[in-house]
C-alpha cells in the first residue's frame, strides 16, 4: 500500500483530499498543527479508518518530520496560513510556517527522499493580472505578506528541484470553495453572514475579481500528480482553475437571491491594502497534459455549498463564536473605516 504525507491535512482542502486518497487505497498520514482554520470535525470519520493516521504537529518540527519522512512514498504539502487579511495583521506566522516551514520539508526530503514532492502553491504569486488570463509564465509580483511567502516557498522548491535534483512539482491553484472552508473566507463569509442576517462587507467597489475552482475538482488534478509518472513533471509548474472569473458583486448577490435576503445586508468598505484586482486563469498546460476540464460549475458548486451551510449549521457557529474569530472579526471589518 503506497503511503502518503499529507500535511495540513485537517483544514479545508486537506480534509477533502484525505477522503479522496483513503477511498483510493492509499495509506495517509496526516501532519497538521491544528492552527485556527484546522479542525479534527473536518476529518472525524476518517479516525476511524485503518488507512489514516493523524498527527498533531508542526511542519517546523525537525525531529517529527524527520521520522514520518522515513515513513512514507509520497508527500503533498498543504500546510500553510492562507488568509490574505490575517497576513496583513500579523505576518510573522505566515513567514515561520508557509517560508521556513516549506524550507525545513525540503531539507527533511534532501537527506530522507521519496518518490515525490508535491508542493500547493497559490494563484496569489501572481498578483494583479498584467494580461488575461493568466498562464505559468506570468510574472511573480506578491501583493500581500501571504502571497509573498508563497512566492518564497514556490521558488524555493523549484531551486531545490533544480540545486539537488529533487522530485518536486508545484500546482498553483487559484480560488478554491467548497464545503467545510473556514467561514473568513469570502465564499463561507458571505453565506454565513447571509444566514445569520449580518451585513456582507465588500472591500472597495466590489469590481475585484477571482477565478474559483470547486474543491473537488482541485483534489481530482493533485490526485493526477499523485499518480502519473514523474519524470515528465520534475519541477514543473501548473495552474489549476476555471477559466472563468466573477467579481465580489456578482457573488454576494447570488448568495443573497438563493437565501431570500435583502440587498440591505451589502455594506461596502474601506478597500483591503494591496488588494487583487484580477485574477483568472489560464489551465491550457494542465489541459493538455490530462485533457482536463473542471466538473463542476461555478453555479453547480456555489450552490452545493450554500446547502452545506445550511445543513451544517453547528459546524460554523462554533467558529463563529470563538474569541479568534471575534477578534479577527472586530479588527478587520467593525475597526475599519
Amino acid at each position: 500500500m503506497v503511503k502518503i504525507l499529507l500535511t495540513g491535512g485537517a483544514g479545508f482542502i486537506g480534509s477533502h483530499l484525505a477522503e479522496e486518497l483513503v477511498k483510493r487505497d492509499y495509506y495517509v498520514y496526516v501532519l497538521d498543527k491544528l492552527t485556527y482554520a484546522g479542525n479534527l470535525e473536518n476529518i472525524k470519520e476518517l479516525l476511524k479508518n485503518k488507512n489514516f493516521c493523524f498527527i498533531r504537529g508542526d511542519i517546523n518540527n525537525k525531529k517529527l518530520v524527520k521520522q514520518l519522512f522515513k515513513k512514507v512514498d509520497k508527500i503533498i504539502h498543504l500546510a500553510a496560513e492562507t488568509h490574505i487579511d490575517r497576513s496583513l495583521l500579523d505576518p510573522d506566522i505566515f513567514v515561520k510556517t508557509d517560508f521556513f516551514g516549506t524550507y525545513n520539508l525540503l531539507e527533511t526530503l534532501k537527506k530522507y527522499p521519496c518518490e515525490r514532492f508535491i508542493h500547493i502553491s497559490t494563484s496569489e504569486v501572481y498578483g494583479t493580472a498584467l494580461k488575461v488570463p493568466i498562464d505559468e509564465n506570468h510574472p511573480l509580483n506578491p501583493q500581500s505578506p501571504y502571497a509573498a511567502t508563497k512566492v518564497g516557498a514556490d521558488r524555493l522548491c523549484y531551486a531545490y528541484y533544480l540545486t539537488y535534483h529533487l522530485p518536486i512539482i508545484i500546482l498553483r491553484p487559484f480560488n478554491i470553495y467548497g464545503e467545510k472552508q473556514y467561514p473568513e473566507k469570502l465564499i463561507p463569509f458571505f453565506i454565513t453572514q447571509a444566514l445569520e442576517n449580518k451585513p456582507l462587507f465588500i472591500y472597495g467597489d466590489g469590481e475585484n475579481t477571482r477565478d474559483y475552482l470547486y474543491v473537488k475538482d482541485l483534489c481530482e488534478v493533485i490526485i493526477k500528480f499523485l499518480e502519473a509518472p514523474i519524470e515528465k513533471y520534475l519541477g514543473e509548474v501548473f495552474n489549476i482553475g476555471s477559466g472563468f472569473e466573477y467579481s465580489v458583486n456578482e457573488i454576494s448577490l447570488r448568495i443573497l437571491e438563493y437565501f431570500k435576503k435583502p440587498k440591505s445586508l451589502l455594506k461596502y468598505i474601506s478597500d483591503r491594502k494591496g488588494h487583487v484586482k484580477r485574477l483568472i486563469c489560464d489551465y491550457t498546460k494542465l489541459q493538455k497534459e490530462f485533457n482536463w476540464q473542471p466538473k463542476t460549475t461555478f453555479e453547480e458548486g456555489l450552490e452545493k455549498t450554500m446547502k452545506w451551510y445550511l445543513e451544517n449549521e453547528r459546524w460554523w457557529k462554533k467558529i463563529k463564536k470563538s474569541k479568534l474569530f471575534q477578534r479577527f472579526y472586530y479588527l478587520n471589518y467593525l475597526k475599519r473605516k
